[in-house]
């Protein structure tokens, strides 16, 4: 009783240190509600030296914030390698900072490391994304880079060619494609180039003792294409230079952060999460995301580890089920798939003792534009009125994410009902947050943006210019208020609206930044309560 004594009053006192990969919500909002959920304080970098889209963030700045202001006291660090090195995501795609200087900055975070040796230490970067950062070339982004489809949507093209062409048809494209490109090829085979150096880099450095852990993930790339010969030389250089244990190179980017706070929660509980897996269809375990190099079982699994859980031996008990939903799922398959879901969260309320949690990764975006198997699965557990009982919900952009999210969601659940910090209130905005973005957002408010640009003759909405970005800010204001009042009201009924910012946190319509306060009190107000079904969400596209 002492030694768990000990442990949940060191809980209480938890600061972990996150240095995102940019400044949007996914990276830089997540972790920290993360935290919430779980009753530890999440400190990251002030948000302006995080950069913002095309303005690279001030990697000096952020070394000089966590040499000399970040808390000493912190258990946990989880650091951007791409934010510390170029300044962030976007800025890793890019020319620019050489290897000299991507070298110098990743031993000056090995000695900052050197100096917190009671804290765990974790590193992430990316495999740098077959497509350069898609921006047309007007604003801000003239003179950007890559920018123009006739450049990055030609050099997409080129890098998604098998390496070396095998066909006389592949060669002769490639051929077409140098000669169009020209020097712009150039500029992107050697960024690809200097990345790999800097990945190898930080794969030494951890080698050497700088980093207790890295992971490097494999930016959007699907099977084929200039990466895996990337991925190689990585694979290569860790197999021979570090354990499983300390280094990891798998599909994913954006969510690697909460992945590593989900390893940084686990280890300061001492448990190990163990996750069982369930697919919607018995074949679902080989999925493929276009935007992966391997199955979707692949993904999980290393996510899981990356998360610092285990697969669950089909002899013992899980701590989590990982509930996955496929695209195409029959009607019978997806009743049943429901069922489970509502018998785990039946038995979590009947019993806190060697019930697993229920975390729920929706992947139905992989059915591409087919909005109404998108909202699906969302519609079923409102309608069995467990939409906000699971541990956890995401639904984003790609397997790895949407895993990464769901996930990590589920470990922090887990662990502050351990340690007696989880947060009931922090874990009911975090999962109603996914819902509205995922699931609200993306089926029904994102394609009325783009189909009301389009209509005004704007087709491009990687980069909308000033007056439109407004314009289109306070739309999406206006439709998602009303979308996340309703699904507040029938979700979490036992909360209120105590505050609902929402805004795009860069000029496009890709992904929407909430800030969502819930107060205790029943129905939302202003909301159009549990009852109401003319929401967009219930209607068909």
């Amino acid at each position: 009783m002492d030694s768990i004594a000990a442990l949940f009053s060191s809980f209480l006192a938890l600061t972990f240190v996150v240095v995102p990969l940019d400044d949007r919500p996914v990276t830089a909002q997540l972790p920290r509600l993360l935290g919430a959920i779980a009753g530890v304080t999440v400190v990251e970098p002030p948000r302006p030296m995080l950069g913002r889209y095309l303005t690279p963030g001030d990697s000096a700045g952020i070394m000089r914030w966590l040499r000399d202001d970040a808390p000493r006291d912190a258990r946990a660090y989880v650091v951007s390698q791409d934010m510390i090195v170029y300044g962030g995501l976007v800025a890793s795609r890019i020319p620019g900072v050489s290897r000299a200087v991507a070298y110098t900055r990743l031993q000056d975070l090995a000695a900052i490391r050197a100096s917190r040796a009671n804290a765990s230490f974790a590193v992430f970067g990316t495999v740098m994304r077959l497509a350069p950062t898609g921006v047309p070339r007007l604003g801000p982004a003239a003179s950007f880079p890559f920018a123009g489809g006739d450049v990055w949507g030609a050099v997409q093209q080129y890098a998604n060619l098998p390496d070396p062409p095998q066909t006389e048809q592949q060669r002769a494209f490639a051929a077409k494609l140098r000669a169009q490109l020209g020097p712009a090829l150039d500029a992107y085979l050697e960024t690809r180039a200097r990345d790999r150096d800097v990945d190898l880099f930080a794969l030494r450095t951890t080698a050497e003792g700088g980093f207790d852990r890295i992971v490097l993930g494999q930016d959007d790339a699907g099977p084929v294409g200039l990466h895996l010969r990337d991925l190689a030389a990585l694979r290569a250089f860790a197999a021979r230079w570090l354990p499983p244990s300390r280094a990891s190179i798998e599909p994913g980017a954006d969510e690697l952060a909460m992945a590593l706070m989900s390893a940084a929660l686990a280890g300061e509980a001492r448990v190990v999460p163990r996750v069982r897996v369930r697919y919607s269809r018995a074949d679902g375990a080989s999925v493929n995301d276009p935007l992966e190099f391997a199955p979707i079982a692949v993904t999980i699994a290393d996510l899981i580890r990356t998360c610092g859980g285990r697969l669950a031996r089909d002899d013992e008990q899980a701590d989590i089920d990982l509930f996955v939903r496929v695209p195409a799922t029959s009607a019978s398959d997806q009743a049943a798939f429901v069922d489970a879901i509502a018998r785990d969260v039946d038995f979590r309320s009947k019993s806190s003792q060697g019930v697993p949690l229920a975390a729920v990764a929706d992947l139905s975006f992989l059915a591409t534009d087919d909005y109404a198997q998108q909202r699906k699965l969302t519609e079923d557990l409102i309608a069995r009125g467990i939409a906000g009982s699971v541990a956890s919900f995401a639904s984003w952009n790609t397997v790895a994410n949407t895993v990464g999210t769901a996930l990590p969601e589920a470990v922090a659940v887990m662990a502050g009902i351990r340690f007696r910090t989880y947060d009931p209130r922090a874990h009911a905005t975090f999962t109603l947050m996914r819902y509205v973005d995922d699931v609200a957002f993306h089926t029904v408010v994102r394609p009325q943006l783009n189909n009301d640009l389009n209509a005004a003759g704007i087709s491009d909405h990687t980069l909308l210019l000033p007056d439109v970005a407004r314009r289109t800010a306070s739309e999406n204001r206006a439709l998602l208020w009303r979308e996340g009042l309703d699904l507040l009201g029938r979700i979490e009924p036992q909360f209120r609206d105590a505050g609902f910012t929402i805004t795009l946190p860069w000029d496009r319509t890709f992904e929407t930044d909430l800030d969502m306060r819930l107060a205790p009190g029943g129905v939302a107000t202003g909301s159009v309560g549990p009852l109401h079904r003319g929401s967009a969400l219930c209607q068909s596209p």
